[in-house]
């Protein structure tokens, strides 16, 4: 279990959090000529050796390092504008079920947990899903009703900040058994939230930020009732 929890954050950490914008613009553009093609398949390889923390495992390591560039380079090479949003969906599930696989078969794996018990992994990996790659996941569910932008002035990625700080609160309630307060944010949020959005008469935008609020707190939901239910919490 904790063997898939470890990959798991590997993959997240890599993919996500360490992978910019600027990188995935490049091997869009470039393909396997891009430099970070390359960059971000040797950064997957050495996060799954760190945390893994067993010299052993190098050879498992650079499987999923292979296996990861093969998708990779598939996805950019037959991916279109129109196709990206499923290629993305695809992408992401043949690299965990690459990654289930890779546990299963690794099944004499012990590892010395006594540091570091088998909650912080699940804890931190379930905090590290709720923020960039679930913000990107919901980007890509509701790209196809994406309204035409307005003129209205914002600050910049505030909305994005926004739901990854409210996916994170109601993670925090759920698995402290708060579940009342998931209640007291949600109705913050449309006070302040919906009201700017009934004055300015907009139905479409109004809709599409209702859909991606429903989704974010349902995603972080389900994330801390699964965490409850790995680790049995009784706060």
């Amino acid at each position: 279990m904790i063997l898939f929890v470890k990959l798991i954050l590997a993959y997240l950490l890599s993919d996500f959090l360490l992978q910019p914008a600027s990188w995935v613009r490049d091997k869009e553009s470039k393909k396997y000529k891009s430099i970070y093609f390359y960059s971000n398949a040797i950064v997957y390889f050495a996060l799954i050796l760190i945390l893994i923390g067993d010299i052993n495992f190098i050879r498992m390591a650079a499987l999923l390092m292979l296996s990861h560039g093969i998708i990779d380079l598939l996805q950019l090479n037959f991916q279109t504008t129109r196709t990206k949003r499923n290629w993305f969906s695809v992408k992401h599930i043949f690299n965990l079920l690459v990654i289930i696989a890779t546990t299963i078969s690794y099944n004499n794996t012990t590892l010395d947990l006594s540091a570091i018990g088998n909650q912080f992994w699940i804890v931190v990996t379930a905090f590290i899903f709720l923020t960039k790659p679930s913000s990107i996941i919901i980007k890509n569910i509701i790209s196809i009703w994406t309204p035409e932008k307005n003129k209205t002035k914002s600050l910049q990625n505030a909305g994005n900040y926004i739901g990854i700080l409210e996916r994170l609160f109601v993670f925090c309630f759920i698995v402290t058994g708060h579940f009342e307060a998931i209640g007291f944010l949600l109705a913050a949020k449309s006070i302040f939230r919906f009201g700017d959005l009934k004055e300015a008469k907009d139905r479409m935008l109004t809709e599409y930020v209702l859909i991606g609020t429903l989704i974010s707190f349902g995603i972080a939901m389900v994330i801390g009732f699964l965490v409850q239910i790995s680790l049995g919490f009784s706060f």
